[in-house]
């Protein structure tokens, strides 16, 4: 069966017309290890549900027994959560995802969006990719932040978005796709990192394997934010200003994307 979620009314929608502005440092790590909401307030997007999730954890490595449980995504089992990938200076990929969210949480609770995390820190283990999905289906819209691991020649961004899987994705297909769209024009924009030239169509790479994406039930992309095994995306992952950057871009594009 498919599952339908309800659409935004016009009139929310209507109010998305200031783009976002300005420069904001990292939230703070909330406390706790659960995923708790962002605060709701005053602004463009008061009245939207925005999910963040920071791909992998700090902790995953230590743990094998807890994120190689397989799970289903429908098209397959996989495990429940991976440790991710690095530069090879060693800056995580967890640590990088875990920023950008943190910077882009702020962004979007600055314009008044409610925003859920699915993970509450850098120092936990998973959550799993069901549960993690368990909570970007609350929102309105998701965006789950990665940085990839190609090889050391290839460069630049990718967004994976779902692909057709009747009976499950069949309402998020179109929208994601058009998220995608938004989330690469912004970000290419905003960063000056071009989309990647070793994987996807212009900066787009559809999946039928990515659980997060095939069990999801709102408008979802998964953004590879660039290749931490090549030196020059490197340089600009390990940049906390061009971090900022990156975030200001994701909360554009994802602007863009309401505002359509």
């Amino acid at each position: 069966m498919s599952h339908r979620k309800p659409s935004r009314p016009l009139a929310v929608l209507a109010v998305l017309a200031l783009a976002l502005a300005g420069c904001a440092s990292p939230a703070a790590t909330p406390a706790g290890g659960s995923p708790t909401p962002g605060r709701a307030g005053d602004g463009p997007l008061a009245g939207i549900t925005v999910a963040i999730d920071p791909g992998h954890n700090g902790g995953n490595a230590e743990h094998p027994e807890v994120i190689d449980a397989q799970v289903d995504v429908i098209t397959k089992k996989k495990p429940c959560d991976t440790t991710g990938t690095e530069t090879d200076d060693g800056y995580a990929e967890h640590a990088f995802n875990w920023d950008v969210a943190a910077r882009l949480r702020e962004l979007l609770e600055a314009q008044g969006a409610t925003v859920l995390m699915t993970r509450a820190d850098d120092n936990g283990v998973g959550p799993c990719i069901t549960d993690r999905t368990a909570t970007t289906n609350k929102a309105d819209v998701a965006v789950s932040i990665h940085a990839d691991g190609g090889s050391k020649e290839g460069h630049g961004f990718h967004i994976m978005e779902p692909v057709l899987i009747k009976g499950h994705t069949d309402d998020i297909v179109q929208p994601s796709h058009e998220l995608a769209l938004a989330i690469r024009d912004a970000y290419q924009d905003g960063t000056g990192l071009s989309p990647a030239n070793y994987i996807g169509d212009h900066g787009i790479n559809p999946r039928d394997d990515m659980g997060g994406l095939n069990l999801s039930e709102v408008p979802k992309v998964m953004v590879e934010c660039g290749n931490m095994r090549n030196k020059g995306d490197a340089d600009k992952l390990t940049d906390p200003g061009w971090r900022q950057r990156a975030a200001q871009s994701l909360a554009a594009g994802i602007t863009a994307f309401l505002k359509r």
